[in-house]
């Protein structure tokens, strides 16, 4: 008998997750999707657009469809983060700001993964497409979990993400205005002290304890 393969998907308004998300259903993982909200510092598009490229997921016809109503759990969940990731906003980590957010977002996937019983954290990071996933960023944001990370889109150039996610139908949900670096600083590290980051996190409440204030406060959207 096959093992289950389970896993958390980092879901966003953007282009690259819900391919991501696609591609892992083609090979066999349950997923449990949770969005990471930061209204009201933005508006409530990036979780509209999240919802619907997941409805559209699991409405398709042909085997990503079918593998989405049998493999993806149709509760997402949502986290508020706005006010955690305000705090990375201070001269001392704004510079940073990017890998904290991100490191938040991998601890948080770790609260959804003991209710999911998954193993993994699926995300659809891409090598150095921006500063928060330079190769030595993606190494500081992975440690924030224990959770065996997933990246199918790792080695695809932007081009190749985009006419996936046309081939997909996803592409139209996808467009619109970026959300997550409406706090961010305009010349980010690309290359994080790991000991720094560890220091500011302190300084600013702990990391454990900023998601777990964010947590709490977790609501659920049917699918």
């Amino acid at each position: 008998m096959d093992e289950v393969k389970v896993c958390v998907a980092l879901v966003s308004g953007g282009l690259d997750s819900p391919v991501a998300l696609a591609r892992a259903l083609k090979a066999g993982w349950t997923i449990y999707a949770v969005h990471c909200s930061q209204e009201p510092v933005v508006g409530p598009e990036a979780e509209e657009k999240t919802i619907a490229a997941l409805r559209h997921i699991l409405k398709a016809s042909g085997p990503i469809g079918e593998a989405a109503r049998s493999q993806l759990h149709p509760v997402l969940t949502v986290v508020p983060v706005a006010p955690q990731l305000a705090l990375f906003t201070e001269k001392w980590a704004h510079t940073e700001y990017f890998i904290h957010m991100k490191r938040m977002y991998h601890r948080l996937a770790d609260f959804a993964a003991k209710e999911a019983s998954a193993t993994h954290l699926l995300t659809g990071e891409n090598l150095g497409q921006v500063s928060s996933q330079t190769l030595g960023n993606l190494g500081s944001i992975e440690q924030a979990s224990s959770l065996i990370p997933l990246r199918p889109l790792l080695g695809f150039d932007k081009n190749t993400i985009i006419s996936m996610s046309r081939v997909l139908g996803l592409y139209e949900l996808s467009l619109g205005p970026e959300v997550c670096d409406a706090l961010g600083p305009t010349t980010p590290v690309t290359i994080a002290n790991q000991e720094w980051l560890e220091k500011s996190e302190l300084r600013a409440g702990g990391l454990q304890e900023l998601c777990e204030s964010a947590w709490a406060l977790r609501r659920h959207v049917d699918l």
